[in-house]
């Protein structure tokens, strides 16, 4: 059987989830500290080891590999995508984590699916409001991680 894009995909990210996890046994904890450093990225690595060996298998398993699955490329919004999160990172030094959250998941959302009249414009305001509060406490009152102020706007 051969492998499409996917499955190799699967496979690389199969290889470096399993060395990072492997970096992170070296990782001495804190006896002050319930949870050591490795906690959270074993997790997160385990997680996409498992869903890489998914996707490698199911990448196996699909009879119907055909040309026509990779015939509607779209590599402007690929990099529309990558311009959206280049802007997001520079801007978040200077209006804040909770300001350019939410910009840029409206404005990700709107590209790669653009809203269709009012409710559609609603719907992303919702989810972009929604992401961001929820990235927020999260991330700032429950894991208490200090997410970046903005210079200008102190927020």
């Amino acid at each position: 059987m051969k492998l499409s894009r996917d499955g190799w995909t699967g496979l690389v990210a199969l290889a470096a989830s399993l060395v990072f996890f492997w970096l992170t046994l070296e990782l001495r904890p804190n006896p002050l500290v319930p949870v050591g450093p490795g906690f959270y990225p074993r997790i997160v690595l385990g997680l996409t080891a498992f869903l890489s060996c998914a996707l490698v298998a199911f990448d196996l398993l699909d009879r119907t590999k055909s040309a026509a699955k990779t015939g509607n490329l779209n590599y402007g919004l690929v990099l529309a995508a990558f311009v959206i999160f280049g802007l997001y990172v520079g801007a978040m030094p200077y209006v804040g984590f909770r300001i350019a959250t939410l910009v840029f998941v409206a404005a990700l959302q709107a590209t790669l699916e653009p809203p269709r009249g009012a409710r559609g414009w609603a719907l992303v305001g919702v989810t972009a409001l929604l992401t961001t509060a929820a990235s927020y406490f999260l991330f700032e009152r429950y894991l208490q991680v200090l997410l970046p102020r903005g210079r200008w706007t102190d927020f």
